[in-house]
């Protein structure tokens, strides 16, 4: 699958992991780990400005929006992400800065340090090999903390300390063929500067905090 084709198959999502089915669960137990991980490091809630990666409707920013915090942005590429967003939750869709664009062409647009925080949920992880570039520009565009909640394969181990950083990501064909990369997210952002502070298993998922090293 080329990158065109994956992105085009998020783009045009619908039924299950499509906007409409984020916003029918609403926040979780992952919104409230991505806000308790985001609040162990700042003092100024309302003054930090977050990105979400792939936002969808909002779930997760609905969550950091109903504690305080005000300056929130989100990327996602299916164009129903708004129109979901905006049924479901009004406020956050007035309140928010949000781009119906790749991730790849988003990142590009922002100055350096844009983000004092940048998550991703589940997200990551369907870059495709070929637009390794973007972890970069995620580098680049944090200024301080960037969060990643994402499956990491049958051995995580294996995943975070065995395999180097620019060998090709192992791959899993989940659902209707849409391709699941497993990376080792602390090589992945320690080999662009960021130092990991934390981590925690959330049910499929590793949450994993970096920071720069100066702040870590």
């Amino acid at each position: 699958m080329t990158p065109d084709e994956l992105r085009q198959r998020w783009a045009e999502r619908s039924g299950e992991f499509s906007p409409d089915y984020y916003a029918h669960y609403g926040p979780d137990e992952t919104s409230e780990a991505i806000r308790r991980c985001i609040e162990r490091t700042t003092e100024a809630e309302s003054d930090l400005s977050i990105l979400e990666l792939g936002c969808s409707s909002g779930r997760h920013l609905v969550h950091l929006h109903d504690h305080g915090y005000e300056d929130l942005h989100g990327i996602d590429v299916n164009e129903e992400a708004m129109t979901v967003m905006r049924q479901a939750y009004p406020e956050l869709a007035a309140a928010g800065t949000f781009y119906i664009d790749t991730i790849e062409n988003a990142v590009q647009e922002f100055d350096d340090d844009a983000f004092d925080v940048v998550y991703s949920m589940e997200t990551l992880q369907h870059i495709h090999p070929d637009n390794e570039w973007v972890f970069d520009e995620l580098a680049r565009i944090t200024a301080d903390r960037l969060l990643t909640v994402e499956i990491e394969g049958p051995s995580e181990e294996s995943a975070n300390s065995q395999r180097g950083e620019t060998e090709t990501p192992e791959v899993n064909y989940v659902d209707d063929a849409v391709p699941l990369y497993y990376r080792a997210w602390n090589r992945t952002f320690a080999a662009r500067g960021l130092t990991e502070v934390t981590s925690e298993r959330l049910g499929n998922d590793t949450l994993r905090l970096f920071r720069w090293s100066e702040n870590a």
